[in-house]
C-alpha cells in the first residue's frame, strides 16, 4: 500500500475554470474580451512575480486590480471603479472543472490528505470554493498570504509541507501551470502537471513533471500505479 500522500492544488485553472470571466468581461468589452482577458491573467500573474522578486507584497486582489487597470490602459478602454471591483469579484464565482469533485473523491477514498493551496487570499480562496462546492473535498486551505510573498519561491512550498505536516517523499504539488511545477519541483516535492489544455507547451527547462494527466480523475489513478 502506498504511504499517504499529501497533496497541493493550485486553485485557478487547476481546480476552477476561468472560462466564465470572458463571459462578464464579452458583456463590457465585446470582441475584444478574449485578448483582454488573457493579457490580465498573464499580467496578474507577472505583477505577483515582481512583488515577490522586490518584497513588495500585496495580495493576490491588488494584482489581479492593477493588472485589469493595465489591460485598460492597453486596450484604450474605459471601465468605471464599480465596473472594475465587479470584475474583480467575478473571481469568487467560478465553476469547478467536471473532473475536479470526482477525483478529489477518489483521492479521499484513499486516505490521502488534501490541500487547496493558492496565490489568492485565503478568504477569497475559501468563498470561491465554497461557492464551487469543492470546499468541502479538501483538508485544508493554504495561501501566501501567511509568508508575504508568491509561488514560485521556494519558502512557499516548504510552508506547503509544514502545515501539512509532510516532507519531500510523501508531497505533492498539483497544477495546470508549468510554471508552478517546476516551483514544486525546485523545492524538493513531487509534482503533476494537469494539461487541461493540448495546445499548452512545458517549459523546456530541463525539469520534468513526475505525472503529466489531463484531469483530476487521472491523477487520482495514477498517482498509486
Amino acid at each position: 500500500m502506498m504511504m499517504q500522500q499529501s497533496i497541493g492544488f493550485d486553485v485557478y485553472g487547476t481546480l476552477v475554470d476561468p472560462v466564465d470571466m470572458g463571459k462578464h468581461l464579452a458583456q463590457l468589452i465585446g470582441d475584444k474580451a478574449n485578448a483582454f482577458g488573457q493579457l490580465w491573467h498573464d499580467k496578474k500573474v507577472e505583477y505577483a512575480f515582481r512583488r515577490a522578486l522586490m518584497q513588495q507584497y500585496a495580495d493576490f486582489s491588488v494584482c489581479t486590480l492593477q493588472a485589469l487597470r493595465y489591460c485598460m490602459l492597453t486596450f484604450n478602454i474605459e471601465l468605471t471603479e464599480d465596473e472594475q471591483h465587479h470584475l474583480v469579484s467575478e473571481f469568487a464565482n467560478l465553476d469547478a472543472f467536471d473532473d475536479v469533485i470526482p477525483g478529489l473523491i477518489k483521492l479521499r477514498q484513499k486516505n490521502h490528505r488534501l490541500a487547496a493551496f493558492s496565490n489568492g487570499p485565503e478568504a477569497a480562496v475559501r468563498k470561491l470554493l465554497s461557492n464551487a462546492s469543492v470546499l468541502p473535498h479538501v483538508d485544508s486551505v493554504i495561501s501566501v498570504d501567511d509568508l508575504n510573498t508568491y509561488k514560485p519561491n521556494p519558502q512557499v512550498y516548504q510552508y506547503l509541507m509544514k502545515r501539512t505536516h509532510a516532507n519531500t517523499e510523501n508531497s505533492w504539488m498539483v497544477s495546470s501551470n508549468p510554471w508552478d511545477v517546476i516551483g514544486g519541483k525546485a523545492a524538493g516535492l513531487k509534482a503533476a502537471w494537469i494539461k487541461r489544455d493540448s495546445r499548452k507547451i512545458f517549459d523546456p527547462w530541463d525539469v520534468e513533471p513526475d505525472l503529466i494527466v489531463n484531469n483530476l480523475i487521472e491523477f487520482s489513478e495514477q498517482i498509486d500505479a
